[in-house]
């Protein structure tokens, strides 16, 4: 029995190659748990692994994926049965481990936590490691004292994956969301997800010579890092956090220990790859509560195996709006 998968290739220039490929079970790592998997999704560093690999990948030939959701068809592992719905994320999969853009997976049983009641392994990879990293930055914004009321939120790179389901959790929550986007053509897309106020990009990414600006922010979620974050910082409100979540514009920050020492500003560091399982579990089941699924319905592109290297050149570029769900048997 074969099943697809997009395979990923190094030629002998350097260059790379990925193509949707028939592959038998005996090439699958090793692992407990055997998934049919049902939907992946396209991230960032998939963009990478699909193509230059970007220092991920560790070996060719390669598979690609690090999100997948499905139903495990065999395991060694007394926690998963034949038939129980599974979603996987972060752990290097899809990267040193081959991950989700196949119709079957193999991984550790650690690495997997049962699908919660009362979401499907399709919204579960509209949600994915950007999703699941935007609950986990409100959880820790909550965590450290942002309650409803307390005054606007910030999202920086809203229209992105992260900052989309960061920017509907957050209006469901009952906070103000202020949505910072460069493109223009998704302020309609935005305020349909709760977004009280657009900010243009360009507002925030001068840096100032002042490490202190008048008070704003009760809260923020940053996707952008660099000189955005280091601005952002010296408008935030006494005491309030800012929770980092990527780089997409830079990994520098050009910023000063003022808003630290004078506000008591506090900068949270979000990592999705390495959770522990419980906190896991809670972020998940925080999601199937608390993320209205007819926003996370309008975020979704959906996409094919066979649609992926043109995606994963896309997302490289900021091209790609919202979240790709990939049904890998479509």
């Amino acid at each position: 029995m074969t099943f697809k998968a997009l395979v990923v290739e190094k030629l002998e220039d350097g260059t790379t190659k990925a193509a949707v490929q028939d592959m038998t079970e005996d090439r699958l790592p090793a692992g407990e748990v055997t998934v049919a998997v049902d939907y992946s999704t396209v991230n960032y560093k998939d963009g990478l692994c699909i193509g230059p690999g970007g220092g991920l990948v560790r070996n060719y030939p390669h598979v690609p994926g690090i999100d997948f959701a499905g139903t495990v068809e065999a395991s060694d592992d007394p926690r998963y049965t034949p038939g129980d719905a599974v979603v996987l994320t972060g752990w290097r999969v899809g990267e040193a481990h081959w991950g989700g853009y196949a119709q079957k997976a193999r991984v550790k049983a650690d690495w997997l936590v049962p699908l919660p009641n009362g979401i499907t392994a399709r919204q579960a990879m509209a949600v994915g490691t950007a999703g699941f990293t935007a609950m986990l930055a409100v959880m820790a914004l909550e965590d450290h004292g942002l309650k409803p009321g307390d005054g606007p939120v910030l999202v920086t790179g809203a229209a992105g994956g992260v900052g989309s389901v960061a920017v509907a959790i957050l209006s469901a929550l009952g906070h103000e969301v202020a949505a910072v986007t460069g493109r223009p053509e998704t302020e309609s897309y935005l305020r349909d997800l709760g977004a009280t106020t657009i900010v243009p990009r360009d507002d925030l990414n001068e840096t100032v010579k002042r490490p202190l600006e008048s008070e704003t922010w009760a809260g923020c979620v940053d996707a952008v890092g660099g000189a955005m974050l280091a601005r952002v910082l010296g408008q935030m409100k006494y005491r309030a956090s800012v929770a980092a979540v990527g780089l997409a514009g830079g990994a520098g920050l050009p910023a000063t220990v003022v808003p630290f020492l004078l506000r008591g500003v506090n900068l949270l560091g979000i990592d999705s790859v390495l959770q522990p399982y419980d906190n896991r579990l809670r972020a998940w089941r925080r999601i199937a509560a608390d993320l209205p699924m007819e926003k996370l319905e309008a975020m979704i592109q959906p996409a094919r195996l066979q649609d992926l290297p043109q995606l994963g050149a896309d997302i490289l570029k900021g091209q790609v709006k919202g979240r790709v769900v990939v049904d890998v048997n479509g």
